[in-house]
């Protein structure tokens, strides 16, 4: 027998499954778990100035690497904060492992009325795949198992454990094996392959398809399936739109590119859609980003192969003519497969041209945007500079609200885990802490968050943990002192402004006073040398360039997304 504490036997679950960073912040009934995992050098743990930090930064390792990390809260308050940063994970299918604390057993569940009681279950139930409270800790490597079982399966997610403080510190006998268990015995480490009916199906479709379009999302990065997209959008002589999710899937230097991100990639998607008969869609959701006033760009009268792993996925909310609920990589060489290979589709001539031509013009757009001189920077101008200034092996994070707008427009992307949106949630504020995250799982690469005044007041406290724990994230802060799209539409719709105004905070003086490197920029040709001295100065660094709030070209398109169902409502 083994003798362990509750703790100990949870970190050892932890290291089988790979776990290498736990995010979150130390608590007295938390002193059991700190101490197992800092028995153990395998194991990292980061300290950071607001719970909901945590699962942003654990749902980055998945978004940068694949791999599952531990997010922190204590009992009470420590549980609610970090209900926000679960909110990201969940929303967009990043697997994690929250661990909450809690009274000790005999005044919790129901609990009795002590200071900082709650029921952390029930809160962050609606916002995991699957939570549970631990009650007894010869039940952990039970319960541990299978929240990774959860997590990773089918549609990916985080989940929740709550430990109450006597259980962490519960001292308990297991079996000498107990631990030797390899994950591949209890879940599942191979994905689904489509069925043999639904791939011959496809094939037909693809064969017959005169207009193919193909829509890449998440599940495209999750499964690794990024080259074997690219592979059948050259047979199939078609267009791909990768969704926020999904960055890189295609380069935005290739022929088969017309925009990433649904609707804010502008008029080329929304004419492609128009104008495709049949639609190839691969680990979408279709969320509201690929919808107008209609719903789903996808409508009836298309030919849609849906593959997703999740079947709640298929037919909702697009319908399609063919589904497949498999792994996309899976599902995508069975396609490769029953294709001859060296062939190409019969598709209608110059299709992938026009389409290539409608997102040049978007672009040719953008660039008389960006050339526009004047007093205060023109938002379009400064995305030009900060994407002419990265690094070629740089990480970029998108945060806020029009700046994520305009860096999907500007910055290059060669590669899937290098650009990263946050579209499920739309969380203000995550661009910093999912920053960090990536410069601790990659501590070798430039890393950058490329943020809006707004949003970055939501998290600029781990500009500490940045300083503290050595992380030389950029932060590039595209600043109009304000709530930009909040006070275009309060002046649009009802002609007022109410607390929309951020004036007078120097973003540059605050970062110093983190003992971070900071800049104040106000010029176009300043951008690029800032980021260098940025980059050389090897500290956390922020940037706090002036720029102005100008309507985004996808704006009208966004708008008419917002409108999905609403003049039904006022009929």
């Amino acid at each position: 027998m083994t003798r362990l504490t509750g703790a100990q036997a949870l970190v050892r679950i932890l290291l089988a499954e790979q776990v290498r960073f736990v995010f979150g912040i130390v608590g007295g009934k938390l002193a059991p778990l700190l101490h197992a995992i800092q028995e153990q050098p395998a194991l990292r743990f980061v300290g950071v100035r607001h719970e909901a930090a945590g699962p942003m930064m654990a749902a980055a390792v998945n978004a940068g690497s694949g791999g599952v990390a531990v997010a922190l809260g204590e009992m009470g308050p420590g549980g609610l904060n970090l209900a926000s940063g679960l909110g990201v994970a969940f929303a967009n299918n990043l697997p994690l492992l929250a661990i909450t604390t809690n009274q000790h057993r005999a005044a919790a569940y129901p609990h009795s009325g002590m200071f900082m009681d709650l029921d952390t279950q029930a809160v962050t139930r609606p916002i995991t795949k699957w939570n549970a409270v631990v009650h007894d800790a010869r039940r952990i490597p039970e319960l541990a198992r299978r929240a990774f079982r959860e997590a990773l399966s089918g549609r990916p997610g985080p989940v929740h454990l709550d430990i109450p403080q006597d259980v962490l510190a519960m001292q308990v006998d297991f079996a000498a094996d107990e631990f030797d268990l390899a994950p591949e015995r209890y879940r599942a480490t191979s994905q689904p392959r489509p069925a043999a009916a639904a791939v011959q199906q496809a094939i037909a479709l693809l064969r017959a398809a005169r207009r193919p379009l193909i829509v890449a999302g998440g599940g495209v990065v999750a499964s690794g399936a990024a080259p074997a997209l690219r592979e059948l959008a050259q047979r199939l002589q078609a267009p791909v739109v990768p969704t926020q999710m999904a960055l890189g899937a295609v380069p935005s230097d290739s022929p088969h590119f017309i925009g990433h991100g649904g609707l804010i990639a502008g008029e080329a998607v929304r004419s492609a859609f128009e104008r495709a008969d049949v639609i190839l869609s691969v680990g979408c959701r279709w969320s509201s980003w690929m919808w107008d006033a209609q719903g789903p760009f996808a409508r009836r009268q298309h030919q849609v192969i849906n593959i997703n792993i999740d079947p709640s996925a298929l037919g909702q909310a697009a319908l399609h003519a063919v589904a497949m609920q498999a792994d996309a990589k899976q599902a995508l060489q069975d396609l490769l497969d029953a294709w001859d290979a060296g062939t190409v589709a019969d598709v209608e001539p110059g299709w992938l041209d026009s389409a290539r031509a409608v997102r040049r013009s978007y672009e040719d757009q953008l660039a008389t945007l960006a050339a526009e001189r004047t007093e205060v920077m023109h938002p379009a101008a400064l995305a030009r500079e900060i994407a002419r200034a990265l690094p070629a092996d740089a990480l970029a994070v998108y945060d806020g609200g029009h700046t994520t707008f305009w860096s999907n427009d500007f910055t290059p992307v060669h590669e899937v885990r290098t650009r990263f949106h946050e579209p499920g949630m739309s969380h203000l504020g995550f661009g910093l802490p999912y920053a960090l995250a990536l410069q601790v799982q990659q501590p070798g690469r430039p890393v950058f968050n490329i943020t809006g005044d707004g949003s970055f007041g939501f998290t600029l406290a781990e500009l500490d943990t940045a300083r503290r724990e050595r992380l030389p994230v950029v932060s590039v802060i595209h600043n109009n002192a304000a709530w930009g799209i909040i006070r275009a539409g309060q002046r649009m719709q009802l002609d007022f402004e109410l607390g929309t105004s951020l004036e007078g905070t120097d973003y540059a003086a605050v970062a110093r006073g983190f003992g971070c490197h900071g800049e104040v920029v106000t010029q176009v040709e300043e951008v690029g040398p800032a980021i260098r001295r940025a980059v050389a100065a090897g500290l956390p660094a922020v940037l706090d360039c002036r720029t102005r709030f100008v309507p985004h070209p996808a704006g009208p398109m966004f708008g008419a997304m917002n409108k999905y169902g609403f003049d039904a409502l006022t009929r």
